[in-house]
């Protein structure tokens, strides 16, 4: 949807009706091969109901708002290939929402089918929303996800119109408009394989929200094309001669990367655009032969480049063998050019291609693809289930999970586990399973020693160890960043006994110590430290608010951290040790040593149950040869 005016415009009135009639005859050409007799008529009926609903409105630009209907339903027939049902309520789509007619009616003249779809995309008008009116709109959508996702590319259809006419809207709208598709439909685009619906919105969106930083980028690049023209035509030219030579029909050309992926290298990486490698990449799109495979092709026109060119070390990604999650494929190698610059290269046949165009709508993509869609699916039942926190937490579950482009780790038996990038080693164990993330103790990454929140990269082989004594911690949520792994830990804590007593941050007392309570807010109660400057100011004039308190050891750990100051000599550190560790069973943090003219400073963290076991271990440590002193760092 769109925003629109009703008032009727002040310039001379212009007759519509010819160009309204030939924008829609678009559709109905579009459509005509791949319906039936029945399908049509009510294709052309929905057009009907649209213009007749939408006759008063008009777009800010003044011309008739049924124009953007009309383009709705050309990109859902044309630029997506959608079904009739879906084209129909794309024509429809904002009849409910801004005019007279009811779902009920769409329903009883165009059906069921057409009714849910309108259903789903038409904003719910309430007095009170559950989040926001905005956040409301795409729960409901992603919601309906559940059932069709057809309702999805009703909306990214209108999405795509609505940035493609942005510039009639005032900058404040600009901005939220643009700002929403950069968060939300842009990704989800890339997520369902549609990756020229993906770069229009991405690059319109940043036309919109930073337009000087988009138009320095856009002609940098027309710059770049230029000076780099003629020697990219020898390249291209070469490896043309080479295919052809091979006996392959290939087109070859250089596909420039537009603004927005730019702007997102410059600023994940920090370059500035001189700098930034790969601004371009050359594509060779072959046409497989009849009996022979894909890959074998793409395999054979990599020997063929990698025979004349040399190849860089490390620079191959084949993502036939190991699609992305949104189905696409594509062979990637660098080459070195006569003009000594590394050029990457994509291999991709025609069908590669297309399916990068309609992504899951492609007839191929029974795959990786559909397996996805049905993972989204269920994870948003569980996600829309367990809504419970604010809406945006809502959406950035749904963003985290499943917007970020993905990345293929591996088992040691080969197994590929898909996960969204900046996942971590317990990420990957939750999606194995919940026991092996709850019982995660550390991992080898391509066989080499790893923590368990270290963070993954696409072709990892990660093997995760366990122990029966490992749970989770409040610190896993900031590990993770799939909705599987954050939703088992804060199961997991939840059913943790909750804490008594709240400690004073600024005194941090343990078991064991003089305390004493202190009745904040509600029901809670504040333990400090009786000399704490706050209680004793606190005590001055809200003596009435102090309790008593049995604030005892359990198995909760307290860090803490100690200062030695001793003689150095041989085996100091491992005394050290064995008097935390080993005497203790305590798991020590850090040590951290500075030595200087024989007298060594050692700072060492770990954790104690209580008090009385911090004494207990600075009074071993006290007692071992050539120690001067022992204090607790507060």
């Amino acid at each position: 949807m769109e925003e629109k005016s009703r008032k009727p415009s002040g310039k001379e009135k212009i007759d519509y009706s010819s160009e309204i009639e030939r924008r829609a005859k678009v559709v109905f050409d579009a459509m005509r091969p791949r319906v039936s007799d029945e399908d049509y008529n009510r294709l052309v009926d929905a057009f009907e109901v649209a213009r007749e609903a939408h006759s008063k409105q008009k777009r800010k630009t003044g011309e008739p708002y049924i124009f953007h209907p009309i383009a709705v339903a050309n990109i859902a027939s044309q630029e997506l290939n959608l079904d009739v049902d879906t084209v129909i309520a794309a024509f429809l789509h904002d009849v409910v929402e801004d005019t007279d007619w009811t779902l009920e009616q769409i329903q009883r003249r165009f059906g069921n089918d057409v009714a849910f779809l309108v259903r789903v995309v038409t904003k719910q008008k309430k007095e009170k929303y559950e989040m926001s009116k905005q956040l409301d709109n795409f729960k409901q959508m992603l919601t309906a996800v559940q059932y069709d996702i057809r309702a999805l590319l009703v909306k990214l259809a209108d999405r795509l119109h609505n940035m493609r006419t942005l510039s009639s809207m005032r900058p404040d709208k600009q901005m939220k408009i643009a700002g929403e598709t950069d968060y939300f439909y842009a990704p989800l685009a890339t997520r369902l394989g549609l990756y020229n619906v993906k770069t229009e919105l991405e690059n319109l969106s940043l036309r919109f929200r930073c337009p000087h930083e988009y138009a320095e980028l856009a002609g940098r690049i027309e710059s770049d094309k230029k000076s780099n023209y003629a020697r990219l035509k020898i390249f291209t030219e070469e490896i043309s001669n080479i295919l052809k030579r091979g006996g392959i029909k290939a087109r070859v050309f250089v596909e420039y990367r537009q603004p927005y992926s730019l702007w997102r290298k410059m600023n994940k990486y920090g370059d500035d655009f001189d700098h930034l490698k790969y601004r371009h990449f050359v594509e060779i799109i072959y046409k497989n032969e009849e009996g022979q495979s894909e890959k074998d092709t793409a395999l054979r026109i990599y020997s063929l480049l990698t025979d004349r060119f040399k190849e860089k070390p490390g620079g191959i990604s084949n993502y036939i063998d190991s699609p992305k999650e949104n189905g696409y494929q594509s062979f990637h190698v660098k080459l070195l050019a006569d003009f000594g610059r590394w050029q990457e290269v994509h291999i991709s046949s025609e069908r590669m291609v297309t399916n990068s165009q309609y992504g899951f709508l492609s007839d191929s993509s029974e795959g990786n693809i559909r397996r996805w869609i049905n993972k989204f699916r269920a994870n948003l039942r569980e996600i829309s289930k367990n809504a419970h926190e604010g809406g945006s937490t809502f959406i950035e579950n749904v963003v985290s999970s499943f917007y970020n482009d993905d990345i293929m780790t591996f088992t040691p038996q080969g197994k590929p586990i898909v996960l969204p990038q900046k996942s971590t080693v317990l990420d990957f164990a939750y999606e194995i399973h919940s026991k092996l993330g709850e019982k995660a103790k550390f991992a080898r990454i391509n066989g080499r020693l790893a923590s368990i929140k270290t963070l993954l990269h696409r072709g990892d082989i990660v093997e995760v160890f366990t122990d029966a004594d490992c749970n989770p911690k409040r610190d896993w949520l900031d590990a993770t960043v799939t909705y599987k792994a954050r939703k088992a830990i804060r199961s997991y804590l939840s059913k943790l006994p909750k804490p008594t007593y709240d400690r004073c941050p600024i005194c941090m007392p343990m078991p064991g110590e003089e305390v004493i309570g202190f009745h904040n807010t509600g029901e809670r109660i504040m333990v400090h430290k009786r000399d704490c400057p706050e209680v004793i100011k606190m005590s001055s004039q809200l003596g009435d608010n102090i309790v008593s308190v049995n604030f005892e050891a359990n198995d909760t750990l307290y860090p803490v951290e100690i200062e030695v100051v001793c003689v150095d000599r041989p085996h100091m550190v491992i005394d050290l040790v064995d008097c935390i560790s080993n005497s203790l069973n305590l798991s020590i943090g850090s040590i951290n040593t500075k030595t200087e003219d024989a007298i060594a400073t050692i700072l060492i963290t770990f954790s104690v149950h209580s008090y009385d076991e911090l004494r207990m271990v600075m009074e071993q440590i006290t007692n071992l040869p050539d120690i001067d002193s022992v204090r607790e760092i507060v």
